[in-house]
């Protein structure tokens, strides 16, 4: 089943970047929603899509996403979507073309199936519970580099601040992309060693991203090292650190508890 809800993902995802291409650097339609920042057009565009497409394939899957208002009735599914039509809106807004659609399938917690596609550079990662983490058909893996080794890590500036650290925050080069997603399919393709986000995270933002990372070999938790679950009541984890697991280790042990 993993297997072909993938190739029902990839699909979906690649039918979704040519809609949200119709709206990039087009000036789409922008408001806000509330404390959650701002939505586009493209974002409804692409989520209607989505919806209609993917759970008239799967009707028995339960659904969540950031676009649509939730429905407790997926928490009696076995097996979830879990989407974020763009992740990363304001750099789509921007013009930028770091932002990415994120498709995940759930069963009984544990994400199964994934595909994020970053429409405005032609990337597709891809990973599934009996298939291993890939760029474009190609197999990626995490590094191996370590903290004495120069790794760099991709995490908000606000994350250097002394209230998450015991002492001062280990020593490493930071770097940032909007995408949630992004930064750990980065972390996967080993272009970057490790992500790191202390606040409340959406479960759409992550949940594909999250088993692309651990299918390349990094540890993926969340801030206090737990594993992660998916399709909760509330559907957040409390912040997110992948990397390597001696890299992960390293990082976590400097970490406040």
């Amino acid at each position: 089943m993993p297997a072909h809800d993938l190739a029902l993902l990839t699909q979906a995802a690649r039918a979704a970047g040519e809609i949200a291409l119709r709206y990039w650097q087009n000036t789409p339609a922008v408001w806000e929603k509330g404390d959650q920042g701002p939505v586009t057009e493209a974002d409804i565009a692409v989520n209607d899509m989505l919806k209609s497409t993917l759970r008239a394939a799967r009707p028995s899957y339960g659904w969540l996403s950031e676009e649509t208002p939730d429905d407790s009735a997926r928490l009696q599914c076995e097996h979830v979507f879990i989407i974020d039509p763009i992740d990363g809106t304001r750099a789509f807004i921007a013009g930028e073309p770091y932002f990415a659609h994120s498709l995940a399938v759930a069963h009984r917690g544990e994400v199964v199936a994934a595909a994020v596609y970053l429409p405005a550079k032609d990337l597709l990662f891809t990973a599934s519970h009996d298939a291993p983490a890939m760029l474009d058909g190609m197999a990626i893996s995490a590094t191996a580099t370590r903290l004495q080794d120069g790794a760099n890590i991709l995490t908000p500036k606000a994350n250097l601040l002394p209230d998450f650290w015991q002492g001062a925050p280990p020593a490493f080069q930071r770097s940032f992309r909007a995408s949630l997603a992004y930064r750990l399919c980065l972390v996967a393709e080993g272009r970057h060693d490790g992500m790191l986000t202390f606040r409340p995270t959406w479960e759409w933002d992550i949940a594909a991203g999250a088993l692309i990372a651990s299918k390349a070999g990094a540890r993926v938790t969340d801030r206090h090292g737990q594993a992660l679950r998916f399709n909760n009541a509330t559907p957040q984890t409390a912040g997110v650190l992948a990397a390597n697991p001696a890299l992960h280790g390293e990082i976590f042990g400097h970490i406040k508890a």
